[in-house]
């Protein structure tokens, strides 16, 4: 607080987490539990399993790119792929998280 941060919660309701709280408080570092985390993962695979013809083929492949970068290299951002693809993703979050800290409970790979 004192280097000008600040301090948002959400309303407490988890249907309206993703779609208004976190565009609205736009985090730099989301800090939460696993069941947060797990709600936030099911509605981009919900999003992204709505795509249909050259759409879903854009998302496998970035998916699979982004994947795999991670999986190599560590790299977590991709020009194209960020620009074409996930920018609705980041969105989703606020467009401003560069950290998610867990804690509390197991969390599953495929969300991390």
């Amino acid at each position: 607080m004192a280097f000008g941060m600040k301090c948002g919660f959400y309303s407490g309701d988890n249907l309206k987490l993703v779609s208004h709280d976190l565009p609205a408080l736009k985090p730099t570092i989301f800090p939460s539990v696993p069941r947060v985390f797990n709600k936030i993962y099911g509605k981009i695979k919900d999003k992204f399993a709505a795509a249909t013809g050259c759409k879903k083929c854009l998302v496998e492949k970035a998916v699979k790119a982004k994947m795999n970068a991670i999986k190599t290299t560590g790299a977590v951002t991709n020009g194209c792929w960020d620009k074409l693809v996930f920018k609705k993703v980041k969105a989703l979050t606020g467009g401003n998280v560069r950290m998610m800290v867990t804690g509390s409970a197991p969390i599953s790979a495929e969300v991390l």
